[in-house]
């Protein structure tokens, strides 16, 4: 049995509106240091179980664990002061202040004293060069005194993922950090997840299936709100469940293994 700490445990998770049952008795764990993928289908409800996890909406039954700290009823700046951070499907960020500002935010967060926008940048001498040590190593250097919404689609993602980083999470949350860009940013930003450190736990939403199994450890499928099955992502990407789920017909019957499709963005 493995000695590690259980970063986030999910016990009998569920969420409904109304009649509708978006996320039906997840119970989920991902160890310390893990890298795990959440793959399904479009609908499947990954993006609502991310809600849940970060606390965005509440759950309506089941019980959330973090590093063994029930955080179920707990708010959303509670859960990142605890050392969860969260990315979107849709960029989160402040469009007027430039990108250098946005890091220094972020850092910010991590630090006792408030940050405010009314004092020079230069005032907070150890956080800009911070922030700057993190726009050079993230290639971001040149963009730095721009505009956050005079950036290009992909480096607005890839800046959500550094400010992310920044808050030096124990797990980090990524929806679908892919979506939306090209193939050369798509292999950029999966390098810079890739050689992020093992000291943060990382639970990735992904419908690119061969970024999913670059990245992560283990894979759990989603379907119609259920986490269906989970496990190493060899075994996985076997597993006739998983294909049936994931892809339908779109099976190499003869190879036994999953291909990445290129369904549509959108909810997950």
């Amino acid at each position: 049995m493995s000695s590690r700490a259980v970063a986030l445990q999910l016990d009998n998770v569920s969420k409904s509106y109304g009649a509708v049952r978006a996320v039906r008795d997840v119970s989920l764990e991902i160890m310390a240091g893990e890298r795990r993928a959440l793959i399904g289908p479009n609908g499947a409800g990954k993006t609502t179980l991310f809600h849940l996890i970060s606390g965005v909406v509440p759950v309506t039954a089941g019980r959330i664990a973090f590093f063994g700290r029930d955080v179920t009823a707990l708010s959303t700046h509670r859960r990142t002061a605890l050392g969860m951070a969260r990315t979107f499907q849709i960029t989160n960020l402040f469009l007027e202040l430039t990108v250098v500002e946005n890091v220094v935010l972020a850092l910010q967060a991590l630090e006792a004293t408030k940050f405010s926008m009314l004092r020079p940048l230069r005032v907070y001498g150890p956080l800009l060069r911070h922030a700057e040590a993190l726009l050079d190593e993230w290639e971001l250097t040149e963009r730095e005194d721009a505009l956050v919404r005079e950036l290009s689609y992909g480096e607005q993602r890839t800046l959500e993922i550094l400010l992310g980083v920044a808050q030096k999470p124990r797990l980090l949350l990524l929806d679908e950090p892919t979506a939306g860009l090209s193939p050369a940013e798509t292999a950029t930003a999966a390098a810079l997840i890739d050689k992020l450190p093992r000291d943060s736990s990382i639970l990735l939403i992904e419908h690119d299936m061969d970024i999913a199994l670059q990245l992560c450890d283990s894979l759990t499928v989603f379907h119609l709100g259920d986490a269906m099955l989970s496990g190493a992502k060899e075994e996985v990407r076997r597993d006739p469940r998983a294909q049936r789920i994931y892809l339908g017909e779109d099976i190499d019957a003869a190879e036994g293994e999953l291909h990445s499709p290129t369904p549509a963005r959108g909810e997950a």
